[in-house]
């Protein structure tokens, strides 16, 4: 029988994808409008600038991390007295946090973007509004955070899915708004930024102290508490700001090497690979909760389980994304931007690539965390991260094409990943040869065997919408078959057929039967 937990994996990785699914749509038509309204450069400015901020997001993501981890392990545990303390600890840790980034942002940062960012003197006024902006926008969801937290934990999914609704309406007012009234498009697009924001905030607070007895602010000191997290999150910060610098350090190098259009062109493969990654993201958003919630009591094979298969999983849905995108790329940027920017293309294409590649280690990340030792996974596998700002920097003074600090990024994720499975090993013990053999084997198969009927096809025809419909549809079925025949387990595939039953009354899939509580 299909367990209550995977069902409810299924309910909320369907609401996630739905609320992604109405992100996804709106966001590919506002992005056309506001890159046609805005320009290629004042779009690259409101990117590089928001990236500016978004570099202080590592701090933010460290806290997010943790007090999902430390609310899904209380939940698991049942311990309602821990849970409240853990939130009203959390909350004050984040209203510090939050002080401390516009004291930084306002000193600091303001100084590398009047002073370092490659900007044109015409528009730095209209910059320095947009930084104003960016950092309330950021400031705000900082404090929305532990509310968000609260919500994952509680695996209560169908919350995003009804406020994407009302963040969907607005975006698209935001469209309609900077087409009539007659202000500078740059700052009203960043003030807008802003009240959307804004308002998701108060609809997420809202519902959390309504529904969830946690969520009340109180104040709090418990010096032990503070002790844990504090020391978990530290560790994240060093995690997390490698990660920011591998990615936002990149884009800032791009700016001050080759200027506002190249960030144009990276502003679009950050926009096309934040929409596919949001996918992996959000089932990864959902199985995170059952992974910390079975570590906690010391159901280590079942968590287990769910990360050998969660890391199939998520690949698996990437490259369903990525490969026909990939095969169709200029065709679908032309469709979409009409003009889209010099290098946009063959910047998605990596940016896609390297993000299917990174998504395969996202259960195994959140295995570590589960565990609460963080030490050891964040100074190596950061420090690894970490070399992707000093090489890149090196490779574009020795006159690199802008192109290739993407292919430094790709490399060094794929020694990340190596790394980081030898130190699970050590800190949880596992068998990194059946990893190999159940993940990734299935993995590169699936990859080789899915794009060569789609791509031989696709040589065949002239670039037009028919043969995008084609390349498409081809690359799905032979990526759905491939899946199913090669990349699941017979259990797996039993499983899914169970599913069908279920779904469809069918008899014919009623003998299979799976206990849920193996590997093979």
């Amino acid at each position: 029988m299909v367990s209550s937990n995977t069902k409810r994996l299924a309910k909320n990785t369907l609401m996630l994808y739905f609320r992604q699914f109405l992100i996804i749509v709106v966001n590919l038509y506002t992005v056309r409008v506001v890159l046609n309204t805005l320009g290629a450069s004042d779009y690259g400015i409101y990117n590089v600038i928001a990236g500016t901020v978004t570099m202080l997001g590592f701090l933010s993501n460290s806290m997010a991390m943790a007090s999902q981890r430390f609310f899904s392990f209380e939940l698991g545990r049942g311990d309602e007295i821990v849970l409240q303390k853990t939130f009203a600890v959390t909350l004050f840790i984040y209203v510090g946090l939050a002080l401390g980034v516009i004291l930084f942002a306002e000193t600091i940062g303001l100084w590398f973007v009047y002073n370092k960012l490659v900007i044109p003197l015409e528009r730095m006024n209209a910059a320095l509004w947009i930084y104003q902006f960016a950092i309330l926008t950021f400031v705000v969801k900082i404090l929305t955070t532990p509310y968000m937290s609260a919500i994952i934990a509680h695996e209560d999914m169908s919350v995003y899915a009804y406020v994407s609704i009302i963040e969907v309406v607005l975006n698209l007012l935001i469209v309609f708004v900077l087409s009539v009234l007659p202000y500078d498009k740059l700052i009203l697009y960043g003030f807008l930024m802003l009240i959307v924001v804004s308002i998701n905030t108060a609809l997420y607070r809202f519902y959390c102290s309504r529904h969830y007895k946690e969520c009340c602010f109180r104040l709090l000191w418990d010096k032990v508490l503070l002790k844990n997290i504090g020391s978990y999150v530290g560790w994240n910060f060093f995690g997390s700001f490698c990660v920011m610098l591998k990615d936002q350090g990149v884009n800032i190098l791009l700016n001050l090497f080759f200027g506002t259009l190249i960030n144009a062109a990276q502003a679009i493969a950050s926009q096309v690979n934040g929409a596919i990654m949001s996918f992996a993201q959000n089932f990864t958003t959902a199985l995170r909760p059952q992974i910390i919630k079975s570590y906690a009591v010391h159901k280590n094979d079942e968590a287990l389980r769910l990360v050998f298969s969660g890391s199939k999983f998520i690949y698996f849905l990437m490259y369903l994304f990525v490969m026909p995108l990939v095969l169709e790329m200029p065709y679908v940027l032309k469709l979409w931007l009409k003009n889209p920017p010099e290098y946009s293309i063959l910047f998605t294409r990596l940016v896609l690539i390297n993000a299917a590649i990174e998504s395969v280690i996202y259960p195994m990340t959140t295995l570590v965390q589960a565990t609460g030792k963080m030490r050891l996974y964040q100074i190596v596998v950061g420090t690894i991260l970490l070399l992707n700002f000093p090489i890149s920097y090196v490779i574009l003074k020795l006159r690199a094409p802008a192109y290739a600090v993407l292919l430094v990024m790709m490399f060094i994720t794929v020694i990340a990943i190596l790394v980081r499975l030898y130190i699970v090993k050590y800190l949880i013990d596992y068998s990194i040869r059946l990893f190999v053999k159940k993940v990734i084997v299935p993995i590169v198969l699936v990859s080789v065997i899915g794009i060569i009927f789609p791509y031989v096809v696709r040589n065949f025809y002239e670039e037009s919408f028919g043969r995008l419909c084609l390349t498409v549809s081809l690359a799905i079925i032979c990526s759905g078959v491939a899946i199913f025949i090669i990349g699941l387990t017979q259990h797996e595939r039993l499983r899914i057929l169970v599913c069908l039953e279920k779904i469809y009354g069918s008899s014919y899939f009623g003998r299979y039967q799976s206990d849920g509580n193996s590997f093979d």
